[in-house]
């Protein structure tokens, strides 16, 4: 689609600007672009598929800006063809989208607020591991002492601090592969420090394949200069095509000590992580932390690396992170009781996230999981599901590629259980004190949520109740 984008220079550009939102949703992106172009003097039509009603809280929000439009439940081809510029949900396609053939720009929150920010950035894209660096990253800036801020995929939009943001404010910016095709072309994008965290199978029910998908994560070096450094894994194959390709200085990160020669960052046996650049070798993380598992270990080790590259002090940084409490919905430890500690890790929403929760605990652990496919694979998950105490399913179409593959390998579970009451209930049976138990589903959660936040709120929330029912 040929479709150039609209050349905002300063926020003062905004007034008067005919803005269509495209897809306010309930997750904070469109709400927040709505309401920071109607805050500026922009004459904003918002438009959604979805219904008024499905929408209300997110129209609730914006009660204080009676100008805005609203075209819900449907779109009309004229809004799009009659404004200046469209601002896009990341979760829509361009391509072959009749609506937005017909903008004469296209902009996304992530874009208008690389135009307009002067804040150094730090990038991070990958499969998984995403939302607990960029957490783990401004956890550690803010204990630093440094004003910063933290957008993007993690539900909010930078579009909400822009205008506290400055060239001594770092931000910290979590982009999907969607977020980033919307800035294909742009030149927008020059994080100092980029990360691509383990590249696994996702999202294969939008992409034609890896290679759609891996293009677009990409992006995240495409533009980044020769100044910047971008962190690779050197432990499978596509570090390798990505520091080949970037014009960024690349640096690598593994679980194991890196050959001798080549600068990143690295695991120790006993945890600890180290870093070699430019000639010496340093502790840049210790080997006690207060989160669980290997997997958020190395997102650690990540966020480490990219502040000492970022030039903050990496004494200062190793002690923040170690007390870093982790974030919701990733390995979040939420309820104790009878000797049984619970876990939900409702953003595991692929095979590989899932197997990863299993093997971070030594206690016996009873996971829950399963859920709505999106193509994807569950061996990875079948692979290992024997280490579970038991296994207990959630009804839907993943759940149903995976029964046979536990089958097949004679590991019983239980399920699939239609909703989440029965589910926490065959839980607490199973479970037994000094177990753990984990919401890990490995799969999406179409049908029965609204998304993997929803799903896992409304878990805990039912856990929770069961006991004081």
């Amino acid at each position: 689609m040929n479709c150039k984008p609209y050349p905002l220079a300063s926020i003062s550009d905004i007034a008067g600007l005919r803005v269509t939102v495209m897809g306010l949703g309930l997750n904070g992106g469109g709400l927040a672009t709505a309401r920071f172009m109607a805050s500026h003097g922009a004459l904003v039509t918002v438009t959604d598929r979805k219904t008024a009603v499905e929408l209300q809280p997110s129209i609730d929000a914006l009660s204080a800006f009676p100008s805005i439009r609203y075209v819900l439940g449907t779109h009309e081809l004229e809004d799009f063809s009659t404004a200046d510029v469209v601002i896009k949900n990341p979760g829509v396609k361009l391509e072959g989208n009749q609506y937005l053939e017909v903008a004469p720009a296209i902009e996304s929150d992530i874009s208008i607020f690389l135009r307009l920010t002067k804040a150094p950035i730090i990038a991070v894209t990958g499969s998984k591991g995403k939302s607990s660096t960029v957490s783990a990253l401004q956890f550690a800036l803010r204990e630093s002492g440094l004003p910063s801020f933290l957008g993007g995929n993690i539900t909010v939009s930078p579009l909400t601090f822009l205008e506290e943001t400055s060239p001594h404010t770092p931000t910290v910016l979590e982009l999907s592969s969607w977020q980033l095709a919307d800035l294909r072309g742009l030149g927008l994008l020059d994080p100092r420090v980029a990360i691509l965290t383990p590249i696994m199978s996702d999202h294969q029910n939008w992409y034609n394949g890896m290679e759609s998908y891996v293009a677009d994560k990409k992006l995240i070096y495409a533009d980044q200069s020769d100044s910047g450094y971008l962190l690779c894994n050197k432990d499978d194959g596509w570090g390798d095509i990505f520091a080949r390709e970037c014009k960024s200085r690349p640096l690598w990160y593994s679980a194991s000590r890196l050959a001798d020669g080549l600068e990143g960052i690295w695991l120790e046996g006993d945890g600890q992580g180290m870093m070699r650049f430019e000639g010496t070798e340093r502790v840049i993380l210790p080997k006690d932390l207060a989160v669980p598992g290997f997997h958020m270990r190395q997102n650690l080790l990540n966020a480490a690396g990219a502040l000492a590259l970022f030039g903050l002090n990496s004494d200062t940084t190793a002690l923040a992170l170690s007390r870093f409490p982790g974030i919701e919905h990733r390995l979040e430890h939420f309820h104790q009781e009878k000797g049984v500690r619970w876990f939900n890790d409702s953003a595991a929403t692929i095979p590989e996230a899932a197997a990863a929760a299993l093997s971070s605990f030594n206690e016996p652990v009873v996971l829950l999981c399963g859920g709505t496919d999106k193509n994807l694979d569950f061996t990875p998950l079948a692979s290992v599901a024997a280490k579970a105490k038991k296994i207990i399913l959630l009804a839907g179409t993943g759940t149903d590629k995976l029964i046979p593959l536990l089958t097949q390998k004679g590991i019983d579970f239980i399920g699939p259980c239609a909703d989440l009451a029965s589910l926490i209930a065959s839980a607490r049976r199973e479970a037994t004190s000094g177990d753990v138990v984990v919401f890990s589903p490995g799969a999406t959660s179409f049908g029965l949520f609204l998304n993997e936040f929803d799903r896992g709120r409304k878990f805990k929330e039912n856990v929770v109740s069961s006991y004081s029912a």
